[in-house]
C-alpha cells in the first residue's frame, strides 16, 4: 500500500488517496493504515482490473470515538471483541465506520489492522482508521522510501485528512467507547459478537449447558499410556491460527511469553489436547525466533519429549 498514490497526466503529477477493492474477507485489514478498502465480488473486481469505475451509493459513516487506554492484562483482541459486540448492537451493515478521538493515537498500526480485519464480523463495509503519526511510523518501519512517507504526510495534512487535527469530523452518528472499560474476554459459543468476560466464562458455560438441556458427562480413556478424563467443558483444541491474532506482534509475543513461563514451570499439555500454531507470515516467525520464544511454543504439544526440554536447559524429569 502506498497510502497516497500519484498519476501523471499531460505532464502534471496528481496525488490522491490510495484505495483497495479485494476479493478476500481480510481485505479490510488495509483500513488500519488509512487506506479505504473492502471486499467485493469477483465480477466487480475483474471490472476494476479492466479499468472500469466502481460505483456505490454514498453510505452512512458512523464515528467511533475512542478514549482512555487499555488496562493491564487486556489485549488488542479484547478491543476487537468489544468493538464487534458494540457495532453489532448498533447495526452497521452497509455502513462505513471510522475511529477517532484520543484513544486512537495510542493504538499502533498492527493493533488498528487487527480491529479493521474484523469488519466482516461486525457487518460494516469497512472499519477505518485515519492517517496519522502511527501510519507514518509504520511506513518507516516497513522500509518505505523517505520521499513516499513525506508525500503521505504532506498530502494528507494539506487535504485535511490527517487524523487528530482540526475540528472533530462530522458523522451520521457517533458511538463512544472507553478503552479503559475493556476487559479480557472470549467470544462464543457460536458468534463473534457473543462476548463473554473471562471471569464469567465458567458460569456462562454452565448456563449454556443447562439451556441446551445437557447434563455434564465424562469419558475415561487412555492416550499415550496415560489415563485421561474428558467431558463437557474440557479443552480439546488449543489453536493460535486466526489471522486476526497471528498477524499482531503484541498478541503473538504474549503467547510466546506465556508458553515460556508454562514450560519453565514444568507445565505440560494433556495428550487429549490438540495444539496448533500458524504464524501469520514469515515476519511473525522471524520475530518469535529472534525473541527466543519459538522453542517454548514448539515444546507445548501432547507429544512433548525429553529432548525438547533438554534443549531448553530444563530437567525432563522435573514435575
Amino acid at each position: 500500500a502506498s497510502v497516497v498514490q500519484t498519476r501523471t497526466s499531460r505532464g502534471t503529477v496528481y496525488a490522491f488517496p490510495d484505495t483497495l477493492l479485494g476479493t478476500d474477507s481480510h481485505t479490510t485489514m488495509i483500513d488500519g493504515i488509512g487506506v479505504l478498502g473492502w471486499g467485493v465480488g469477483g465480477i466487480e473486481a475483474e471490472a476494476v482490473l479492466m479499468g472500469q469505475p466502481y460505483y456505490l451509493l454514498v453510505p452512512d459513516v458512523i464515528g467511533v470515538r475512542l478514549s482512555g487506554s487499555l488496562r493491564t492484562g487486556a489485549t488488542p483482541t479484547d478491543i476487537v471483541l468489544r468493538v464487534t459486540e458494540r457495532l453489532r448492537e448498533y447495526g452497521v451493515v452497509g455502513k462505513l465506520v471510522e475511529f477517532f478521538g484520543p484513544g486512537v493515537r495510542l493504538m499502533g498500526a498492527a493493533d488498528r489492522a487487527l480491529v479493521s480485519n474484523m469488519s466482516p464480523e461486525t457487518g460494516a463495509t469497512a472499519l477505518y482508521f485515519p492517517v496519522d503519526e502511527q501510519t507514518l511510523r509504520y511506513l518507516r518501519q516497513t522500509g518505505r522510501p523517505g520521499e513516499m512517507v513525506e508525500l503521505v504526510e504532506t498530502y494528507t495534512r494539506a487535504q485535511g485528512l490527517f487524523g487528530g487535527e482540526g475540528p472533530e469530523p462530522e458523522f451520521t452518528d457517533v458511538i463512544d467507547l472507553d478503552l479503559a472499560d475493556i476487559e479480557p474476554s472470549i467470544a462464543g459459543p457460536r458468534r463473534p459478537q457473543d462476548r463473554i468476560p473471562l471471569g464469567g466464562a465458567a458460569r456462562s458455560f454452565q448456563d449454556l449447558l443447562e439451556k441446551a438441556g445437557e447434563k455434564p458427562k465424562q469419558l475415561r480413556l487412555t492416550l499415550q499410556g496415560r489415563d485421561q478424563v474428558i467431558g463437557h467443558g474440557s479443552v480439546v483444541i488449543a489453536a493460535i491460527t486466526s489471522c486476526t491474532n497471528t498477524s499482531n506482534p503484541t498478541v503473538m509475543i504474549g503467547a510466546g511469553l506465556l508458553a515460556r513461563n508454562a514450560v519453565q514451570l514444568g507445565l505440560q499439555v494433556p495428550p487429549h489436547v490438540k495444539t496448533s500454531l500458524a504464524p501469520g507470515s514469515r515476519v511473525v516467525t522471524r520475530y518469535l525466533d529472534r525473541a527466543g520464544l519459538t522453542p517454548y511454543l514448539e515444546a507445548l504439544d501432547p507429544a512433548i519429549t525429553a529432548g525438547r526440554l533438554s534443549y531448553l536447559g530444563l530437567d525432563p524429569a522435573a514435575e
